[in-house]
């Protein structure tokens, strides 16, 4: 009686393929601008019923949300609901954001007080991707990243040489096929 080993173990279905960097990034840009979009059309929608600040913050609030959710879905790969963590997470990462942009404008015109439309846009928009890239690496690296979860130290048993090269006898007193004792695939006794 032969025991089969196999080379590799069965990949489990439910566990979800993890996109490469330049996909999960491309996956980044689509899900974060086109929540931006949409955010950027409910402010103004939402601000005729209330303060602008106000519906920025809401607006700003349920957008985050939404792209923890859409991250952990789509863009990271991860094959479940990001919880109460990861969205406290996320959220850290998008204030980290928000704050770089509005330093980089504040700065801007403390170096120049009167920059014209065009200087705005391009330190808004270069500080804005650079904290997006950021913002991505974090995400990945940190929030979404796979965890193995170790439940204490392997331990591995040494195996006794064999006796004069004879092979370990087995239940009935055959010996056994073709197996040494620190064969990863030891037929079982």
């Amino acid at each position: 009686m032969e025991s089969q080993c196999p080379s590799r173990p069965n990949p489990t279905p439910s566990s979800p393929s993890r996109p490469g960097p330049l996909s999960s990034f491309a996956r980044f840009v689509v899900c974060g601008g086109g929540v931006g979009l949409l955010s950027g059309a409910a402010v103004p929608m939402l601000a005729g019923a209330m303060p602008w600040a106000v519906a920025n913050a809401l607006v700003t609030i349920a957008g985050t949300l939404l792209c923890t959710e859409l991250h952990a879905l789509f863009t990271f790969g991860t094959g479940r609901r990001p919880g109460w963590r990861r969205h406290a997470q996320s959220s850290g990462s998008a204030v980290a954001a928000y704050l770089a942009t509005t330093a980089a404008m504040l700065v801007l015109h403390a170096v120049q007080p009167a920059p014209g439309m065009v200087w705005e846009q391009t330190v808004y928009l270069t500080a804005s991707g650079l904290a997006g890239i950021a913002r991505f690496l974090v995400l990945r690296v940190f929030v979404f990243a796979e965890r193995t979860e170790r439940k204490g130290p392997v331990r591995r048993m040494a195996a006794a040489p064999p006796v004069d090269g004879l092979l370990p006898l087995t239940r009935r007193g055959e010996r056994a096929p073709s197996a040494t004792l620190n064969s990863p695939c030891v037929p079982a006794c």
